[in-house]
């Protein structure tokens, strides 16, 4: 974890809010936990080499992978999002998302594919679905590439922004030529970042692909994830269209992109899993 990560991801918002005397300490501050939580961040594991003591490899329960690998998107995990030294082994609820991936990816899980996470933190999903999908490839992105703690040769760790366009188009789109079979969008899950995640990337999905975002609700019950009260948000727009198949304008859909979506989308559901809602989508 690279010191400016530590500090983007911990402090930069006490820091803005701080007068001049709280500035100066935090800044003599985070050298010294950085020091700390470096210690307690978990130690990169090479999954090519990883020696299989729990039968991972046999299973094709999701569910257990997720807890496994203490990933959010099953039922129970241990908090991943506080301090790396201020971590318990105490489990906590997750978004119980299994049952939902179960039932799409069952039937895939033998196939060669290319799936891309956006939102990757520290790879949990990643390396369960590395084990699920035993003969796919997996791309990694996020705005914080260096938290990734797995490395495999069917694995790509790399940087993209979510909630800006051009990191989207460079990182993404330009950056590689074959397209995906999965999109799964785990990212900042503010109203910007969702809506041009999906319709941005739509394209770059293979015909029959999955088309995922999850904790699709934030912007429509979180202030924090849409601070203008903007309209339509992405529930918004997909709700709408399972109804009446009419795609509500927004600002941040581009035409061809726009033109794109309407032509090629085959299904929308959304399911609402512990806490929040997921949509999945498919393409033509």
């Amino acid at each position: 974890m690279k010191l400016r990560t530590f500090y983007k991801i911990y402090y930069e918002h006490r820091f803005k809010k701080a007068n001049y005397i709280l500035k100066l300490y935090i800044l003599i501050v985070i050298p010294i936990k950085y020091f700390i939580n470096l210690i307690h961040l978990p130690k990169i594991i090479n999954l090519d080499k990883f020696v299989d003591r729990f039968g991972l490899s046999e299973t094709s329960d999701l569910g257990k992978l997720f807890d496994f690998f203490n990933s959010d998107k099953g039922n129970q995990f241990e908090n991943q999002y506080a301090h790396p030294s201020k971590r318990t082994t105490l489990k906590i609820k997750g978004h119980g998302y299994s049952n939902f991936y179960q039932k799409y990816f069952e039937n895939l899980k033998s196939k060669n594919l290319n799936i891309l996470e956006i939102g990757s933190f520290h790879g949990n999903a990643s390396a369960a679905l590395f084990f699920y999908f035993k003969n796919s490839k997996f791309f990694a992105a996020d705005i914080y590439p260096d938290l990734f703690r797995y490395r495999s040769n069917r694995i790509k760790n790399f940087y993209v922004n979510s909630s800006n366009e051009d990191s989207i188009q460079k990182n993404i789109i330009d950056k590689f030529s074959d397209n995906f079979d999965i999109i799964i969008e785990d990212a900042g899950h503010s109203l910007k970042d969702q809506i041009i995640s999906l319709f941005m990337l739509f394209k770059k999905l293979n015909s029959g692909g999955l088309f995922i975002v999850e904790e699709l609700d934030f912007p429509d019950t979180r202030k924090d994830m849409n601070l203008k009260n903007e309209k339509p948000t992405l529930r918004e727009i997909l709700f709408k269209f399972k109804k009446e198949k009419t795609l509500l304008n927004s600002s941040y859909i581009k035409k061809n992109d726009r033109d794109n979506f309407l032509y090629n989308i085959d299904s929308i559901e959304i399911y609402k899993g512990n806490f929040n809602e997921i949509a999945i989508l498919r393409k033509k």
